[in-house]
Parts: C-alpha cells; structure tokens; sequence
C-alpha cells in the first residue's frame, strides 16, 4: 500500500462534497500537471489518501481510499489525461494545517512542504504516521 494526498480547493471540491458520494466515489478528475497525472498512475485500489483543503485553510481534513485505477478523465476529450476514483473513509479528528507541518522537524522533506502547489503527491509511510499521529486518527 502506499499513501498519497489530494489537494482542492473548498469551494471547487469540498470534503464534504467528497463525502457526499459515498461509498460510490468522485472521480479525482480535471488534473492537468503531468506529475500529478503520473503520480495517479501509480496509484492501486486500496492506496490512502489525506484530503487536503487548500487556499485559505491550507490543511488536511479527512482520509481517501483509492477506488479505482488511472483511467481516462471524463471532463476531457484529451487522452493524455487520466485520473482515479477515490472515495471518503473517515474525517480526521483534529486538522492539520500546512504551518504544523511546516514546523514539525520530521516532515521537512515532504512533498507538500517542497513543492505545495503539486494536486496530487506521494506521501511516504513515516509521513503518515506522523500526520495521522497528529490528525487525531488511526487506519
């Protein structure tokens, strides 16, 4: 298994918005970076998540599973671009803002702290531990 985080913005796609769907998932569509795109290739069914509000509240606000492999992105003609489906597991219990995890010393190499524009990043497994740790939530 390996970890993984989503980036959007509140007002675009919302956790709840995420949660909404159910068990059924949303596609993790209209990503247009290829590292991003390659980083979803990547990705298996059963890999998690951290679902991660950016713009304002810059913070990590509940936990995805991978439901689906890459597949061709359905807002789009291109077939370049391709995405996963993934669905809400469980919202954390405290969130985790960008700032502690820009403090905590464990966690300067991290991909969203190195390169925080990126939509979708690895996560590697000590990351998860320790956000996890911090969010308040087992998996």
């Amino acid at each position: 298994m390996r970890f993984w985080l989503f980036k959007s913005e509140p007002s675009t796609w919302s956790w709840e918005d995420q949660v909404a769907k159910g068990d059924q998932g949303e596609e993790w569509d209209g990503v247009r970076n290829y590292q991003a795109r390659n980083f979803m290739r990547e990705m298996q069914i059963g890999d998690l998540g951290f679902f991660y509000h950016s713009l304002k509240e810059k913070s990590v606000v509940g936990i995805v599973e991978v439901i689906s492999t890459a597949h061709p992105d359905s807002t789009t003609e291109d077939p370049r671009w391709e995405c996963v489906d993934i669905r809400a597991v469980k919202p954390v219990n405290t969130e985790v803002t960008l700032e502690q995890i820009k403090a905590h010393p464990e966690l300067g190499e991290m991909v969203l702290v190195k390169s925080s524009r990126l939509s979708v990043q690895p996560v590697t497994e000590d990351e998860w531990r320790i956000v996890c740790k911090m969010a308040g939530v087992t998996i």
